[in-house]
């Protein structure tokens, strides 16, 4: 039986650096399943389209696809966009929706990469405090996921972990960083970006950084995130449940 192709959709940014991360990430998925066909599409900024691939997907004979939301939370994107432009696919295509990344563990462990590559080390934990710094979201379902997301990292041993938003939501990063500076045992203050690939938003974080110790890298094409990536496929193809009915 042959396997669903894997489809990737990503929102897309004007910043080149946002559709080359993808696309980086998406190879060292495929990389780590041989025989898997992974697609990328954009929901806008970037091609290809998603209406696009799938009508190249449908042209080569495609039959099932599973559509991977490239998204930390589910909030509006998960939750309208995508399921409306795949309601729009052609109708020879089986077309079923993964689960958005996060939570995941393999996210955390993403993150504390991010900041051991930035230069800290496990022996740094109990004193370093760190903004775990999205996107942000006006979805209280988003910002809870985040939330726990930050009380995860910290369970690891971080001395304090306090997220913070680059816009919808508060607190920004530099105000964390500022609230960090106050807490006891706290002696750096170090910056984790929990978004996927650069852009404004990351930008914007960055900047929001300037009076942190460490700034850790965006998670980009992670090994973990690599990992997480199947995960959700494999969770999707072996479900029973459709991608919501197609308009009429």
């Amino acid at each position: 039986m042959n396997r669903p192709v894997l489809l990737v959709v990503a929102h897309g940014s004007r910043d080149p650096r946002h559709a080359e991360t993808v696309l980086a990430l998406v190879r060292r998925a495929a990389s780590l399943r041989p025989g898997l066909r992974a697609e990328t599409a954009f929901l806008d900024f970037n091609l290809p389209s998603v209406p696009g691939v799938l009508d190249r997907l449908a042209a080569d004979g495609v039959r099932d696809v599973v559509a991977l939301p490239l998204l930390l939370t589910r909030a509006f994107h998960a939750k309208a966009d995508i399921p409306a432009v795949l309601r729009q696919a052609p109708a020879s295509l089986d077309v079923r929706q993964a689960e958005v990344l996060g939570p995941s563990p393999l996210l955390v462990a993403a993150v504390e990469r991010r900041l051991y590559e930035a230069g800290l080390t496990p022996g740094d934990k109990s004193t370093t405090g760190v903004v775990l710094a999205s996107a942000g979201s006006t979805d209280p379902e988003a910002i809870a996921v985040i939330a726990e997301t930050a009380r995860e990292l910290r369970r690891t041993g971080w001395c304090s972990v306090r997220p913070a938003f680059a816009s919808a939501s508060l607190p920004r990063t530099e105000e964390a960083v500022a609230a960090l500076r106050t807490e006891p045992g706290v002696g750096r203050v170090a910056v984790a970006p929990y978004v996927i690939a650069p852009g404004r938003l990351p930008d914007r974080i960055a900047a929001g950084a300037a009076d942190a110790d460490v700034l850790a890298g965006v998670l980009g094409p992670s090994p973990e995130l690599a990992r997480l990536l199947l995960d959700r496929y494999d969770g999707a193809r072996t479900a029973r449940q459709p991608v919501a009915a197609r308009t009429a």
